[in-house]
């Protein structure tokens, strides 16, 4: 296409206006039981481990008609990692890997959170929520890629309104001071997925 032609084209293109979430605004909390927080890191460059963290919580404070002013505060067990380690008579790596100092040092920071300052819109479903990830007690800036799934008003079983959204993160471990042979990756993968039940009148 010539310049002019495609500036043209671009002028005549409707802008894409802010999505509107289709529940209602306010406080919406985290579903546990159908929420799950898993993450994988490199072993050995031959796959991915995968475990998962059970005890999840938080909220949203939820602007139905600015969504990227919407608020998400989320917080995780670090004591609630589970593995599926095949050999729970010999080892409690569930144990090992959430409590120790050398893994998630769950004994003296039990609490990951995740607290968000900005929303930026990416798409009509789709948006980077920016945060501050607290993990061993250190904090760093991190962004969650999110897609907002669906939306229902009211849902048939929970009789509330409901959203549901999926999101992953990468994070460099060495940041949060785990620091490993060159056994495992640097990047770890964190996938969420979570629904959201209003929680307010």
């Amino acid at each position: 296409m010539r310049p002019l032609l495609f500036a043209i084209a671009l002028l005549a293109t409707p802008a894409l206006a802010a999505p509107a979430l289709n529940v209602p605004s306010g406080r919406y909390a985290i579903d546990p039981a159908h929420t799950s927080v898993t993450f994988k890191i490199s072993h050995f460059g031959l796959s991915n481990y995968t475990a998962r963290l059970a005890k999840v919580s938080g909220e949203a404070m939820v602007d139905a008609a600015a969504v990227a002013s919407s608020k998400l505060n989320v917080k995780i067990d670090a004591n609630s990692v589970r593995t599926d380690y095949p050999f729970p008579d010999k080892e409690d790596f569930d144990k090992k890997i959430g409590n120790s100092a050398a893994f998630l040092n769950g004994a003296k920071f039990p609490d990951i959170t995740f607290v968000s300052r900005s929303i930026t819109l990416t798409g009509p479903k789709t948006a980077k929520i920016s945060g501050d990830l607290t993990l061993r007690g250190v904090t760093k800036t991190v962004v969650l890629d999110t897609v907002l799934n669906g939306a229902l008003n009211p849902h048939p079983m929970m009789k509330v309104p409901v959203f549901g959204i999926s999101a992953t993160a990468r994070i460099n471990r060495s940041d949060f001071g785990l620091v490993f042979p060159p056994v495992l990756g640097e990047e770890v993968t964190i996938i969420i997925e979570s629904e959201l039940d209003k929680a307010d009148k």
